[in-house]
């Protein structure tokens, strides 16, 4: 066997190695088409108006997202007496802004920016699989194409500390093409985009100075 398809062989060991580990960190990909890319989303998530909880009537705000009788229900109720300003609304909109931020960051190794957007066990995380993709020489071609699905699936809050938890549900688009050291591709394909499956929790003090959500948990 001669040394060209030695390295080949080598090289795909590592990518499916790195395959697991990323599926582990950032849930999972399904590859496709896509037939065209969505549209720009609009608003901006940094604008919030002003909001007071109706007692006595139900708030579409909440019940659009989770069921009315839910304990998530409850839970982002409880946010927004002790932060009238929260809105489940405008935070999702943060929060799609967000996943490309932290996706497109941890797929170019470009972690310094997320620090206040990470927990510091998930940046611990995130910094390991860059480290390693570096040691092996591995660089990562990506582009974000759009988030195709976003759903709020369940919300806590802590009276006690007043910190909220909201679990969030992505299915992304992103191409990606990891190449080797000499540059060849061993996973990807140029152009082709691939689903991007995660769920992730978002942790903040409510009513606190600092408007940041912090992402404290990934899974898919």
């Amino acid at each position: 066997m001669n040394s060209p398809i030695i390295q080949l062989l080598v090289l795909a060991g590592i990518a499916v190695f790195l395959i697991l580990r990323l599926k582990n960190v950032l849930g999972t990909r399904d590859g496709f088409e896509p037939t065209e890319r969505p549209q720009s989303l609009p608003g901006d998530a940094s604008r919030r108006r002003g909001f007071e909880v109706i007692d006595g009537g139900p708030d579409h705000d909440i019940i659009d997202h989770v069921p009315e009788d839910s304990e998530a229900a409850a839970a982002l109720a409880e946010m927004k007496r002790a932060e009238p300003s929260f809105e489940v609304g405008p935070f999702l909109q943060g929060a799609r802004g967000a996943y490309e931020m932290i996706l497109m960051g941890f797929e170019r190794g470009q972690l310094d920016d997320l620090v206040p957007f990470l927990d510091e066990d998930v940046y611990n995380t995130f910094s390991e699989v860059v480290d390693m993709r570096q040691e092996k020489g591995l660089t990562i071609e990506a582009e974000f194409v759009g988030v195709r699905e976003i759903e709020l699936v369940d919300a806590s809050y802590d009276a006690t500390t007043k910190k909220g938890d909201v679990t969030v549900r992505f299915v992304g688009e992103l191409i990606s093409v990891v190449r080797g050291k000499d540059g060849e591709i061993v996973e990807g394909e140029v152009g082709k985009a691939k689903r991007q499956k995660d769920v992730w929790t978002f942790e903040r003090t409510m009513g606190a100075d600092d408007p940041n959500w912090r992402l404290v948990a990934t899974g898919e």
